[in-house]
């Protein structure tokens, strides 16, 4: 089968990089990508697998009437069996323009609630929008997450038609690298002994730092081992005035080190001993999670999207927006790890459980079966 992906963007993040994953590892199909936006950090990997990319260069929250002819005259030209979308406005925009071009619609969902208080105003109506058309648009509906199947059920969507496909990892591109991780805590001057925790998301409410920033403060108070904070991502910078006065007033600014956004992210999760998820909601299923414990590093996360589903009995799993329950995470944490033994066990159990579970074979494989049924 020929199947068409339209997709927002091609950003560094989590859909991205999914869609990335699943049309390279895919030998069962062939595949093209139309960008709404530009092609920016994706398209040279793609176009090294021979995977055609198509830019319509649009500008953020403008479409035009000849925009829309041009997408629908691509769709057109390409002639897929099965278009695939990914994201709310790619579902929106794109499932409407394929379904006029004739062809069959599987929309794709990266998230669980929208936040009225955090989402723009033009996002809550195009999800609106969505839950009233999935009944019409899409033959089938794949969200990323068992939670984001019950949260747009709940909201409105066609629920007969949803399916929920885990997100895939290719272990062979992530793996334990003592080394590696070494390397980087000697270059951010990190003692021998001190404990390194780590959190990789952008500077968003959803992600919470307020909160995160809170629980060390809390637990720097309480523990007497040292211990030095890493942040990553981008806005994680020390030009953010909002970050640094949030950091100075926990009174942890000299424990934190800002990294601002990174491309060796394996090496980063190497060189943690925890990684930390402090989001407040939203999520779905939240790629950084997966990504560190295929490096072997444990993970303490709020109970957000599939957070706890993919941590399972490996990590530690604390209500989000509360910093006194993250700290008391860390603690425990902390205590475990005194035990060598116990620690070397628990990092080999991260990485088995996304071997295990969430490997990319389980995820194309899925796709695969969800496109054959509607064709």
């Amino acid at each position: 089968m020929k199947i068409l992906h339209l997709i927002t963007c091609l950003n560094n993040g989590g859909a991205e990089s999914a869609l990335v994953f699943l049309v390279t590892r895919d030998k069962c199909n062939t595949h093209e990508i139309i960008s709404m936006m530009g092609d920016n950090d994706y398209k040279a990997a793609l176009t090294m697998y021979g995977i055609p990319v198509h830019c319509l260069n649009l500008s953020r929250g403008k479409l035009s009437l000849s925009s829309l002819l041009k997408l629908y005259q691509l769709i057109h030209t390409i002639q897929p069996d099965v278009v695939q979308t990914w994201m709310d406005h790619a579902n929106l925009v794109g499932g409407i323009v394929a379904r006029m071009a004739g062809c069959p619609v599987v929309w794709g969902l990266r998230n669980t609630r929208i936040d009225s208080g955090i989402s723009k105003l033009s996002t809550r109506f195009t999800y609106k929008i969505c839950a009233y058309l999935s009944n019409l648009v899409p033959k089938k509906i794949i969200s990323c997450s068992e939670k984001g199947v019950q949260s747009h059920i709940e909201q409105g969507y066609a629920s007969k038609k949803m399916i929920a496909v885990s997100n895939g990892y290719d272990l062979r591109l992530s793996v334990p690298d003592d080394p590696s991780g070494a390397q980087l805590r000697t270059e951010w001057n990190v003692p021998e002994n001190c404990l390194v925790l780590g959190m990789v998301a952008r500077w968003h409410p959803q992600k919470d730092y307020a909160n995160l920033i809170h629980a060390l403060s809390l637990f720097s108070a309480r523990s007497q081992h040292e211990w030095r904070g890493i942040f990553v991502g981008s806005g994680m910078e020390v030009s953010n005035i909002e970050l640094v006065d949030l950091l100075v007033r926990y009174g942890v600014r000299d424990k934190v080190t800002l990294l601002g956004q990174r491309n060796d992210i394996p090496s980063i999760m190497n060189a943690l001993d925890i990684n930390v998820l402090s989001s407040r909601g939203g999520e779905a299923f939240p790629n950084v999670v997966a990504e560190a414990m295929v490096c072997g590093t444990p993970c303490i996360v709020t109970n957000v999207g599939d957070a706890a589903v993919i941590v399972g009995s490996t990590g530690w799993v604390v209500p989000p927006r509360d910093a006194q329950q993250l700290a008391e995470a860390l603690h425990v944490a902390i205590v475990e790890m005194n035990n060598k033994e116990a620690w070397r066990k628990r990092k080999k159990a991260c990485r088995k459980r996304i071997e295990e579970n969430f490997n990319i074979e389980k995820m194309v494989n899925a796709y695969n079966a969800v496109w054959e049924s509607i064709v």
